[in-house]
């Protein structure tokens, strides 16, 4: 594994954009291309790392929250359907993310939104991220108060300080936090679990009649197609998945089958377990109604103190299931703060042509998700993640849809990643109107705008206006607003004849820091090649 302590790039700050060598530790190649020289872990270590970030435990709130509203049927198609959904898009993505090493946001510019097009979408993952780092630091403030009467207050500021000092350095410090976390994490996990199971399997047949609050009795369509529009929020989880999967290495025929497995585990594989562990969530809260007010059923802590307590002393009970909340809290939340940080540091630079580094981000996005803890995010779970599910579903939706249809099939999106200013439009109308149109549809249907009976199915119309705009707006613009040039005056190719990025190496005249081909490109105001950091934060109208 790479010394990263020992890989530097230039930061860049408002007072002096062009200077100022910082520890690559601290940025993780935040705005570009991932070098070949940076990605020195094996596939299989890169998958753990981004599966690591899935141990939340928010999914056991999802679960228990959807069974407990609309009964245990619509709740296991709810979470089914949601997980075939999340799969299929988040395919390509990863796909794309893996082959190509760059994030989400670098194949959003490309893949029909533009430079300054994807602003938004950025804006929206970060949103993704400090929502569920409030909802994780929420469950984890109701750990320290049920097993160590902790005040919630406090509880939620000490979820979010004991992150700071772990997210600052990067994925360095992240891989060996979840390789070091993740058999403790399993074995907490799943013992209760298989506890319940053996020895009191008549749960199992009465959790399966359960018919929940809502009324609806038995399967209900509009049941599954509610409950799924919650679990959908975890749409945007892929993001998060990329900003591990863009360090893999290249793929060879050496090492083809391991990138293939590591590519779908840790790309759209994360939902099988994510799907198993809101199934766990809906029966342990099925199990814990019989002893504590149905809202109370909802918190993971409980569930587990519930069936812990069965098997060991309470005082041992208490302690597993702290330390439970506590491990997966930091799992998820350190991964939650790094990527929301990407994402700030992303829209922010565009925005303004100043580059303050991932670290400041860092703060402000735990802050964020400080004051929505203070806020009881918790208390309406269910409303935010259901509205906040339509934004996130149309993104990803038209994202995907752009590199199967419009990349692969029809060949009008270039195939190729392109992420530099100015070889992209600012703004791509087939990526960001089928973006407004799919989310703003599906948010009207969410409030009732568009009547009663199409209230029930916000996630179905964010869907379908998300996959049949972009090949439509594709063809009737003929693609022309996907590249602003074709050529980035540099003499020699950014990726072989397989598709592979070139590990060519060029200096920057504006920072003399050495990048590999993927990343740089000519600059008029320069009058040179530059990196791609370099090109973001020149003057407005340079060239």
């Amino acid at each position: 594994m790479i010394d990263v302590a020992s890989t530097s790039e230039t930061l860049f700050r408002p007072e002096d954009d062009a200077s100022g060598a910082k520890n690559e530790t601290l940025e993780d190649y935040t705005l570009r291309y991932a070098p070949h020289s940076f990605r020195r872990w094996g596939p299989m270590t890169v998958a753990i790392t981004a599966l690591g970030g899935i141990a939340y435990l928010a999914d056991f709130s999802i679960g228990a929250s959807i069974a407990i509203s609309y009964g245990t049927a619509n709740a296991i198609l709810a979470i089914l359907f949601a997980a075939a959904l999340i799969f299929i898009t988040g395919l390509p993505v990863a796909y794309y993310a893996a082959r190509y090493n760059i994030d989400l946001d670098l194949i959003t510019r490309g893949a029909g939104f533009g430079y300054y097009g994807s602003v938004l979408t950025a804006i929206i993952f970060a949103s993704f991220t400090f929502i569920f780092f409030a909802l994780e630091g929420s469950i984890m403030a109701q750990g320290l108060l049920v097993g160590l009467g902790i005040p919630l207050w406090l509880g939620y500021l000490i979820a979010t300080m004991i992150v700071l000092p772990l997210v600052i350095y990067g994925m360095k410090a992240l891989s060996k936090l979840q390789l070091w976390t993740t058999p403790f994490w399993l074995v907490l996990m799943a013992a209760p679990v298989i506890y319940l199971v053996s020895a009191k399997p008549q749960v199992v047949g009465d959790w399966l009649q359960y018919t929940g609050t809502q009324g609806y009795g038995g399967v209900s369509l509009a049941a599954v197609m509610l409950g799924a529009g919650v679990v959908l929020a975890l749409m945007g989880q892929i993001g998060e998945q990329i900003d591990y999967l863009r360090f893999m290495p290249a793929k060879t025929a050496d090492n083809r089958r391991q990138w293939w497995t590591a590519v779908l585990a840790a790309g759209p594989g994360w939902v099988v377990l994510g799907a198993i562990k809101q199934m766990i969530g809906a029966l342990l809260a099925f199990y814990l109604l019989s002893k504590v007010a149905g809202s109370a059923a909802t918190e993971p802590v409980r569930q587990f103190v519930s069936i812990f307590s069965d098997m060991v002393p309470m005082w041992l009970a208490l302690a597993l299931s702290v330390v439970l909340v506590v491990i997966s809290q930091i799992k998820i939340n350190v991964t939650n703060a790094y990527s929301g940080s990407l994402a700030w540091t992303n829209a922010f630079t565009r925005i303004t042509r100043h580059y303050p580094g991932r670290v400041v981000f860092v703060v402000v996005n735990v802050s964020i998700a400080l004051a929505l803890m203070e806020g009881d995010m918790f208390a309406v779970l269910n409303n935010i993640l259901g509205f906040y599910s339509n934004c996130a579903i149309a993104w990803v939706v038209v994202v995907a849809t752009d590199i199967v249809i419009n990349k692969y099939m029809l060949g009008i999106s270039p195939k190729l990643p392109e992420f530099r200013r100015g070889m992209l439009y600012p703004i791509n109308p087939v990526g960001t109107v089928s973006f407004i149109l799919a989310a703003g549809l599906a948010i009207a249907a969410y409030f009732g705008v568009l009547g009663a009976f199409l209230s029930s199915y916000p996630p179905l119309i964010a869907v379908a206006v998300g996959v049949v705009c972009p090949p439509i707006l594709a063809i009737a613009t003929r693609g022309r607003f996907y590249l602003r040039k074709s050529e980035d005056g540099v003499n020699a190719p950014r990726f072989t004849e397989d598709g592979t990025p070139s590990s060519a190496i060029y200096a920057c005249t504006a920072c003399n820091a050495d990048f590999e081909r993927p990343d740089v490109l000519y600059s008029a105001h320069h009058n040179g090649v530059v990196c791609s950091l370099c090109r973001a934060v020149e003057p407005l109208g340079a060239s």
